[in-house]
């Protein structure tokens, strides 16, 4: 008989087009819910008391809702995700850099950190653009995501500020930067290529040059905390998605991730060696994509946990009858609708001015 050739590419049918929508509806609606209810409950009047304490609920509440996302992925769109490079341990302490193919890279290091027991304990680096998101943005500053404008001088005391903050090692913590700053086209790539030629700097075919200020930052500040530093590189087959590629469920059919669990030791410690250093990391990653592109894989492919069916039908269901019960108060009660009010009014403004409370004791 002959091999059946792999679905490179789903069509979008209007059925996809509805089930894809309903599932938005789903991820907005209880992302609203999680964040009114319980992320300012876990994240604000906990955080009054213990900042410990209000990180472990928040994890467990947001690792419920962010869980809906690899159920999406693997479950609903079935797509392949194939794990490569070494087995990682379960709840440490890492900065994790990976390289930034496409819009939604990020996403798909929830997989990973949820077969690890870090899920909610996942913070990243992104552009302070995205805090303006409605709702989502609301839930990235609730979960501690760093904002930047990727200009040093304006970002450096807000780095300096939020990671002096992660340093307790009662928390789990898998603190996410994509090096490049910004996602791969052939135009950035030619303008890294330029620049990297003018600089006597390694010509990348499949990254872009990295940023070297906030890894180097990050791993002075938080080295003494973290137990390795995890290089991850995504490879998508056979087309890299958009947000609503993975919405509608019509790409990709596979995504390929490699981890390299690499030992703080190995890494130099003075700014000049870890800029070369990361230089390096990256040169070994443009390698692998070349291979990746060649050959379809990854290198030593290794098998991590498959997600349980029922363990994620059981989380999907609970969220949607919290979310739908919750809402049902807000429409019955004025009561109900004052507080989601008033904490809108919060949510938004301690956004938009990164604030968060400090406890009193």
């Amino acid at each position: 008989m002959a091999a059946l050739t792999p679905v490179q590419h789903h069509a979008l049918t209007p059925l996809k087009v509805l089930r894809g929508l309903v599932c938005l509806v789903v991820l907005f609606s209880t992302a609203f819910i999680m964040l009114v209810y319980f992320g300012f409950t876990s994240a604000v009047i906990v955080r009054l008391f213990s900042i410990h304490y209000s990180r472990k609920a928040t994890s467990f509440f947001f690792g419920a809702w962010l869980a809906l996302w690899p159920f999406l992925f693997e479950k609903i769109n079935k797509t392949k995700v194939i794990f490569s490079g070494d087995i990682v341990p379960s709840r440490e302490r890492i900065l994790l850099i990976a390289n930034h193919r496409t819009e939604v890279d990020w996403m798909y290091l929830w997989d990973l950190a949820l077969r690890k027991g870090c899920l909610g304990y996942i913070r990243y680096i992104l552009k302070s653009s995205l805090m303006r998101l409605p709702v989502f943005g609301w839930a990235f500053h609730i979960l501690e995501f760093i904002p930047v404008e990727r200009k040093w001088e304006v970002d450096e005391s807000t780095m300096h500020s939020m990671l002096s903050t992660f340093k307790d090692p009662r928390d789990p913590l898998w603190l996410a930067l994509f090096p490049e700053g910004t996602d791969f086209t052939e135009k950035k790539c030619d303008r890294s290529q330029k620049y990297a030629a003018e600089h006597g700097l390694p010509i990348l075919k499949h990254v872009l040059l990295p940023r070297t200020k906030g890894f180097c930052t990050c791993l002075q500040e938080m080295r003494d905390s973290l137990n390795a530093v995890y290089d991850v590189t995504i490879g998508y087959k056979y087309r890299c998605p958009s947000f609503m590629d993975n919405v509608y469920g019509v790409d990709p059919s596979e995504v390929h991730i490699h981890v390299s669990r690499i030992s703080l030791d190995s890494i130099p410690e003075s700014e000049d060696e870890m800029s070369s250093w990361l230089m390096d990391r990256f040169r070994i990653k443009d390698q692998l994509l070349s291979n990746f592109y060649g050959q379809g894989q990854f290198p030593n492919q290794v098998t991590e946990k498959e997600l349980s069916d029922v363990k994620s039908i059981l989380n999907v269901m609970a969220v949607i009858m919290v979310t739908g019960t919750c809402m049902f108060y807000i429409f019955s009660s004025v009561w109900f609708r004052i507080h989601v009010s008033l904490v809108c009014a919060y949510l938004g403004s301690a956004t938009y001015f990164n604030i968060r409370p400090q406890p009193f004791i």
